[in-house]
């Protein structure tokens, strides 16, 4: 075992030093050379804890670099949204982003000098903080959903337009041009006679947006499929007009027949690839061509390409995300409840880098957009960053990978929970309370759906019942275990 470490490591090294001599002789443009570089598996393993991002006082629960990657967003159980020099690792800004229960998303919008952040919420909000010339942030509701809303997704290059989807199915365009907002249409469940069931509406956790053609928008939630929609087939000026119809669906064979997973995280590569993270189970990457097409329940599955799969972590206990790292997309990354990061290499499956990233579960892996560069975030209160750091020696995988992976799978198998402690376990029969709240308000406004104009005083908070609604009380420090 380990002469075959060795010999990868100085493989690794003499194709390093190989593209050093290229780009000395001009074989190789500097931008060529940087993108391979970066995408050496040789660098992934020397990747390490270079610092801390420290100034929350709940659970961080998203994060992002911006374009240039030189400064860095989260957002936190604490209602805050802060922004971060990344080189500095120092805080450049800080403000209350108006929502009254714990932060799921913040994402700037490009093209805007960083000024624009949009959010999402526990309390179904998705508002926008525009920074003045003075610094000062002003704060104002965009929409909301009658739920939780885990995740938002920018059109690319749009310095404009972003979509949302939250637990109560609902999926949102958001123009900042106007101010307004168009409810497209609910996801609900498919029946056995091919077509959607309205009443069964779906607990919608994830939307990303194929970076190559942004015309395809993908979401994941309470059930196995992962959606495709094409958004020139939705219009979002008469929304009550637009119908649950994706153009394509994605699902392992396995898992077709099952009723007990669903889908936390997804995300697009540079080539189209869909990749899925499901709950309590593994993760998964689909080719475009290999979907189930839009009524999944009328195609035979016997000749189905399987997808490649990634395992060895655990995703149970939060609403975790996965993403791709690397220039070209090479890398799959993904927190664990373990606590580990875990990060495989995209064509063999095979773990390259297992790092230790909080103390009980990891949520979110962000990679930098340029750089061999990653920032993870969990139910600790900070932000760490990870480098290449090692220079002589790649760094080996935990001696204990085996137990660790063992653990997961046993944890997967027979869905067992960690131990939790009192306050945890009071915050998931809250949260469960709030569910429960947000489907009664659901089914009293599901005649609203195509409505858009809905008061400002009308918003639709989801709370404890001790809580008065402001800014500054209740437990700040709580996290988000869903």
């Amino acid at each position: 075992m380990e002469d075959t470490v060795v010999r990868n490591n100085k493989r690794s090294s003499q194709h390093e030093i190989l593209e050093v001599f290229n780009r000395q002789i001009g074989v190789n443009s500097p931008k060529k050379f940087s993108r391979r570089i970066s995408a050496s598996e040789a660098l992934v393993k020397r990747i390490d804890l270079a610092g801390k991002l420290i100034g929350h006082e709940g659970c961080v629960n998203t994060i992002e670099f911006n374009y240039c990657g030189d400064h860095l967003v989260s957002g936190s159980d604490d209602r805050r949204v802060k922004f971060w020099n990344v080189s500095t690792r120092s805080l450049v800004c800080s403000y209350a982003s108006g929502h009254v229960d714990n932060i799921f998303q913040a994402r700037i919008m490009p093209f805007t000098d960083d000024t624009k952040i949009i959010t999402s919420a526990a309390d179904g909000q998705v508002r926008l903080g525009q920074v003045g010339e003075n610094g000062h942030v002003h704060t104002k509701k965009l929409g909301k959903h009658h739920g939780r809303v885990h995740k938002l997704a920018v059109e690319p290059g749009s310095p404009h337009i972003f979509y949302s989807c939250g637990e109560d199915g609902l999926v949102q365009h958001f123009d900042l041009r106007s101010n307004s907002s168009a409810k497209l249409f609910c996801c609900s469940s498919f029946s056995e006679n091919n077509h959607h069931s309205s009443s069964n509406s779906l607990r919608l956790n994830s939307i990303v947006i194929d970076p190559r053609n942004p015309n395809y928008f993908s979401i994941g939630g309470s059930d196995q499929y992962a959606r495709v929609y094409d958004i020139r087939k939705l219009q979002w000026d008469q929304p009550s007009s637009n119908q649950d119809r994706p153009v394509n669906t994605f699902c392992p064979k396995h898992l077709i027949k099952t009723h007990d997973v669903s889908i936390t995280g997804m995300s697009y590569s540079h080539t189209s690839e869909l990749l899925v993270s499901y709950n309590d189970e593994l993760i998964y990457l689909f080719q475009k061509d290999t979907g189930l097409g839009p009524d999944p329940l009328s195609v035979s599955n016997e000749n189905l390409e399987e997808p490649r799969m990634y395992s060895g972590h655990r995703n149970s206990m939060t609403v975790k995300g996965v993403s791709f790292f690397g220039p070209n997309s090479e890398y799959v990354m993904s927190g664990s409840d373990c606590g580990h990061i875990f990060i495989w290499n995209k064509k063999d499956c095979k773990l390259v880098r297992v790092m230790e990233g909080d103390r009980r579960i990891v949520n979110q892996v962000e990679p930098h957009p340029s750089i061999p560069v990653l920032a993870s975030s969990g139910l600790e209160k900070n932000i760490k960053l990870w480098v290449p750091m090692s220079a002589d020696n790649t760094i080996p995988l935990p001696h204990d990978l085996q137990e660790i992976m063992e653990s997961n799978k046993r944890g997967r198998e027979d869905h067992s929970r960690v131990t939790l402690t009192p306050d945890v376990i009071m915050h998931v029969l809250r949260l469960h309370r709030r569910q429960a709240m947000a489907y009664i308000e659901r089914r009293h406004n599901r005649e609203d759906i195509a409505s858009d104009d809905e008061d400002e005083s009308d918003a639709y908070v989801l709370g404890f019942a001790d809580h008065d609604g402001s800014l500054e009380d209740g437990n700040s420090s709580e996290c988000s275990i869903v």
